[in-house]
């Protein structure tokens, strides 16, 4: 058997106010804007870590799928608004640092910095539209 060579090139996260989610992940995060399509609430924003050209994060409308249904659009947003309905989770080399910087710029903190019993130490936020963005410091 031949060993596969594949890697994390993209992630989707849903935005519902696309600007706000831009200024998060840019300002906030320190990511660099790689793209942006689209207008008003329509836009796919592609942010990513400097520095990391082939890892990147799509900031999307949520539920513009047309194979979606009403009831499933509303369930979406429930649960975006509740902060339930996506995840990331980052990683930084000082999460403490990492946490000061991210909360300096009035981020919705979820948890602040904590040594995991499973070895990490974590923090995290909300980003504008509800997702969570973990952040951990590998040991």
């Amino acid at each position: 058997m031949t060993a596969m060579n594949i890697n994390i090139s993209s992630s989707f996260l849903p935005h519902t106010d696309p600007d706000a989610s831009l200024a998060f992940y840019r300002d906030a995060l320190g990511f660099e804007v790689r793209n942006d399509v689209g207008r008003g609430t329509m836009r796919w924003i592609t942010v990513g870590p400097a520095g990391q050209p082939d890892v990147s994060i799509v900031l999307h409308p949520p539920a513009v799928d047309p194979g979606i249904t009403d009831d499933e659009r509303r369930t979406i947003a429930g649960m975006m608004a509740k902060g339930t309905y996506a995840t990331v989770i980052l990683s930084a080399p000082d999460v403490d640092a990492a946490f000061a910087q991210v909360e300096a710029s009035g981020a919705d903190v979820v948890q602040e910095p904590v040594d995991q019993p499973y070895g990490i130490r974590d923090c995290a936020f909300r980003d504008p539209a509800g997702n969570t963005v973990r952040i951990n410091q590998q040991p």
